[in-house]
C-alpha cells in the first residue's frame, strides 16, 4: 500500500467497520448534547431571565453600552430602548419552550465537541498531506463559531429584537410579542451570525480543494458588498451606526477570506515547486 494513501486504505477497514464506527460517534454526540440539555434545562433561570430574556430588558449589556456611546455625543438622558411585553398564547408553551430552548442550548454548547467527532470519523479517510494541512480545524471552527455566537447574542440579535418590537403603524397599537416569536427571533439570529462567521474556514476547506480562488472572490468583492449591506440592513435597524456595526465584522471576514484562499494557493504552489525541483521544473 502506497505511504501517502489515505489511512482508512491502509487500515483496510470495512463498510461495516465503517458502519460501527460512525454509531459511536453519533452516540458520544448524542450523549453529549443530552448531558449539556440536561444541564441548560435544570438552569432554567440563569437561562430564560439571564439569557434568553436579556435582549427584553433595558439593563442589557448591549443597550447600556449604547446608552453610553450616545451619550458621549449627546447630555441627553437614555430613554428606553426596548418596551414591550412577552405573552404566552397556548397552554403548554413555557414548557415546549423550556425544552426546546434547553436543546437549542445543548447543541450551541456542544457544537465543539460534535465537529470534533465529526472530524475524527473524517480524519483517517484523508491523505497524509491532507490531514496536515487541516491542522487545527476544530479549534479555528470552534473559536469562529464562539465569536460568531457572541457577536450574534451581542449585537445583531438585540438590534433587530429593539427595531422589531419597537415598529408601529399605529400608536393605538400596542406591541405584545408572543414568546415563540420572540425565541425564534433570538436563536435565528444567533446562529445565523455563528455560521456566517464559519466563512473563513469554510473558504479554506473550499480552496483546498480547489473550488474557489483568490480571483474570483476578489472579481465578485462589489457583489459581495452588496449582499452584506442587504443583510446588515434586513437585520437591523433603519438607522446607519446599527447597519455599520453589523457590516464592518462581515466584511472583514470577506477580506480575511480572500487572504486565505490566497495563503491557500501560495502553499500549494510552494509544495508543488518542491516536488518540480527533481525533474527541473518550476510551477507557475
Amino acid at each position: 500500500m502506497p505511504e501517502n494513501a489515505p489511512l482508512a486504505d491502509q487500515q483496510e477497514m470495512s463498510f461495516i467497520d465503517h458502519l460501527e464506527a460512525l454509531r459511536w460517534h453519533i452516540i458520544r454526540s448524542a450523549i453529549a448534547v443530552v448531558v449539556f440539555t440536561t444541564i441548560a434545562f435544570f438552569a432554567k433561570d440563569f437561562l430564560f431571565h439571564d439569557l434568553i430574556l436579556g435582549p427584553s430588558r433595558n439593563d442589557f449589556w448591549t443597550y447600556r453600552m449604547f446608552c453610553k456611546l450616545g451619550q458621549m455625543v449627546s447630555a441627553e438622558p437614555c430613554s428606553d430602548m426596548v418596551n414591550f411585553i412577552i405573552q404566552n398564547r397556548t397552554m403548554s408553551g413555557q414548557l415546549s419552550m423550556h425544552i426546546s430552548t434547553s436543546f437549542i442550548v445543548g447543541i450551541i454548547l456542544t457544537f465543539p465537541y460534535l465537529f470534533w467527532e465529526i472530524w475524527r470519523f473524517v480524519k483517517p479517510g484523508l491523505y497524509p498531506h491532507e490531514r496536515a494541512g487541516s491542522r487545527g480545524a476544530v479549534f479555528f471552527v470552534s473559536v469562529l463559531f464562539l465569536l460568531g455566537t457572541l457577536f450574534g447574542y451581542y449585537i445583531a440579535a438585540p438590534l433587530s429584537i429593539n427595531f422589531l418590537a419597537s415598529y408601529t403603524v399605529d400608536a393605538s397599537i400596542e406591541n405584545q410579542i408572543d414568546l415563540q416569536s420572540y425565541i425564534s427571533t433570538l436563536t435565528t439570529m444567533t446562529l445565523s451570525c455563528a455560521l456566517v462567521f464559519e466563512l473563513p474556514m469554510i473558504v479554506y476547506f473550499l480552496a483546498k480543494a480547489g473550488l474557489i480562488t483568490p480571483e474570483i472572490m476578489q472579481m465578485y468583492r462589489r457583489h459581495a458588498i452588496v449582499v452584506i449591506l442587504i443583510i446588515a440592513a434586513i437585520v437591523t435597524p433603519p438607522e446607519i451606526t446599527s447597519q455599520i456595526i453589523v457590516t464592518i465584522p462581515i466584511l472583514l471576514l470577506y477580506e480575511l477570506s480572500i487572504y486565505i484562499a490566497r495563503a491557500v494557493r501560495r502553499n500549494a504552489t510552494a509544495s508543488l515547486n518542491a516536488k518540480l525541483k527533481e525533474t527541473g521544473g518550476v510551477a507557475q
